[in-house]
Order: structure tokens, then C-alpha cells, then sequence
């Protein structure tokens, strides 16, 4: 599976059982199945970059199956798609800073769900109880998407910190 060298089928087998636990956690939260799957292979290996044909025998399965998954999470900014110079296929990798990079790109979404429920409020009315319950929520976004660049560098701060007392590799 990926970089992780062969140390016997138990092994192999507890990386394959992890991936499927960490992959229906993925598919609890919403992410369909397969591309949950490719993602929780990806964070498991130790380069964290994998062709299709690795994937597709890392999980058993298709490569159309991989096919669609892939392009779902490239559209959502979780993996990058890169070939090497003079390559014949494309890998798939995870970004620098994974979770920097998905909860910005969530952003925009923010924003979208903000100005539906204002508009919401307009048409609702700000003094009927629809309206007020859009208020709420348009507020929340609102404070929301103003936390998240906090957050991040707090993260940024901790991670840090986490390295420095030898927590974290880096």
C-alpha cells in the first residue's frame, strides 16, 4: 500500500482495516464511499501520492471506479493531480498543508449559504419568525467565515508548538 514497506499480510491487513474505518467516518460526515476510500488511502500511505493503477489495487477495485473518485476529489481541492516530467500516467497527492487548503476552499460556500439567507431575511421579512431564524443564520455564517482565518493561524501557532516539543515531525 503506497510507500509503506511489506511487514507481513497482518500488517497489510490493519492499514486496509483502518483505511475502511477512516474512510466510513469520511461517509458518515457526507463524502460519498469511493472517494472517502481513495482519500483515507492517501492520508495512509507515506508519501501520501499514489497512481491510479496503486489505488485501484490498494483498495481492489476498478480503475473506473478510481476514475470518478479521483476527479470528485480533485473538484473539491483534497487531492492534486500531477505527472512527472516524461511520466505516462498521472499520481495523485495530497496538499502541503491538507487542511489549510479544505477549509479555505469552503470559503466560497460560506459566503453562497450567507447571502442566500439574507436574502432569505428580505423575502421572509426580518419581523416574522422565518425571517429571524434566516437572520440567526446568515449572522452565523457571517461570524463563521470572520473565525476561519483565526482558526487557521491558531492551528498554525499550535502545530508549531506540537513540532517544537517533538510531537509532530517537521
Amino acid at each position: 500500500m503506497g510507500q509503506r514497506p511489506d511487514t507481513g499480510e497482518e500488517d497489510n491487513s490493519d492499514v486496509r482495516r483502518f483505511v475502511e474505518r477512516f474512510a466510513l467516518a469520511l461517509h458518515d460526515a457526507g463524502v460519498p464511499r469511493m472517494p472517502a476510500r481513495v482519500f483515507a488511502l492517501l492520508l495512509s500511505t507515506d508519501s501520501g501520492r499514489l497512481t491510479a493503477s496503486e489505488l485501484a489495487t490498494g483498495l481492489g477495485v476498478s480503475a473506473a471506479a478510481i476514475s470518478g473518485a479521483v476527479r470528485y476529489l480533485v473538484q473539491a481541492g483534497l487531492v492534486i493531480r500531477d505527472r512527472d516530467p516524461g511520466a505516462r500516467s498521472d499520481h495523485y497527492r495530497l496538499p502541503g498543508d491538507l487542511w489549510y487548503e479544505v477549509y479555505f476552499q469552503r470559503t466560497p460556500l460560506i459566503e453562497q449559504w450567507e447571502r442566500a439567507a439574507a436574502e432569505g431575511v428580505d423575502i421572509l421579512g426580518a419581523d416574522t419568525p422565518a425571517g429571524q431564524r434566516m437572520q440567526e443564520t446568515r449572522a452565523f455564517f457571517a461570524f463563521f467565515r470572520g473565525e476561519m482565518s483565526r482558526v487557521v493561524e491558531r492551528w498554525r501557532e499550535h502545530r508549531e508548538q506540537l513540532r517544537q516539543a517533538g510531537e509532530l515531525p517537521g
